[in-house]
C-alpha cells in the first residue's frame, strides 16, 4: 500500500451505503486514509434516510453528490469495497476486493437505516484496524 492508502465504496446508486461508508471512513481515520465512493448507476441525491441517520451520529453528508464509477476510480484505490454491485467493479491485479453484502436504505425510512448505518460503521472499523496492522508490516 501506498504512504496513504486508498479505499473505494462501490453501491449502485451511491446514494446510500458507499456514501454512509465513505462517511464513517473519512470521519473515523481523519487524514490516514484517502477515502473515494462511486456508482454504477448514480442517483439523482444521497438517499435523505441516510443523510439523516448520518446526521444522527454527528456526520454531516447533506453536501454530498452521488458519482459515476469510473475505471480510475478502481485503478488508483488500494482497496475496493462493493455493497451489491460487484459485477460491475473493473478489476486489476494487486489491489484488494471485498463484497459486503448490506440491505439497501434505498426507499427505507430512517428507522430502517439505522441499523445498516451501524453495521457500516463496525466494518469500516474493522477495515481501519486491517489497513492499519498492514501498515505497521
Amino acid at each position: 500500500m501506498a504512504d496513504k492508502p486508498s479505499v473505494l465504496f462501490v453501491c449502485v446508486h451511491n446514494a446510500g451505503r458507499s456514501q454512509m461508508a465513505a462517511a464513517w471512513l473519512t470521519h473515523l481515520a481523519g487524514d490516514r486514509v484517502e477515502v473515494r465512493s462511486a456508482g454504477s448507476d448514480p442517483g439523482d441525491q444521497v438517499n435523505p434516510a441516510a443523510v439523516e441517520a448520518m446526521a444522527e451520529a454527528g456526520i454531516d453528508i447533506s453536501a454530498e453528490v452521488p458519482k459515476i464509477l469510473t475505471v480510475d476510480a478502481v485503478r488508483e484505490s488500494d482497496v475496493c469495497i462493493t455493497m451489491g454491485c460487484g459485477d460491475t467493479c473493473p478489476v486489476f491485479p494487486g489491489k484488494r476486493y471485498l463484497d459486503w453484502q448490506l440491505d439497501d436504505p434505498a426507499g427505507q425510512g430512517v428507522e430502517a437505516v439505522r441499523p445498516i448505518r451501524d453495521e457500516i460503521k463496525t466494518r469500516v472499523e474493522a477495515l481501519i484496524a486491517e489497513i492499519d496492522a498492514d501498515r505497521e508490516a
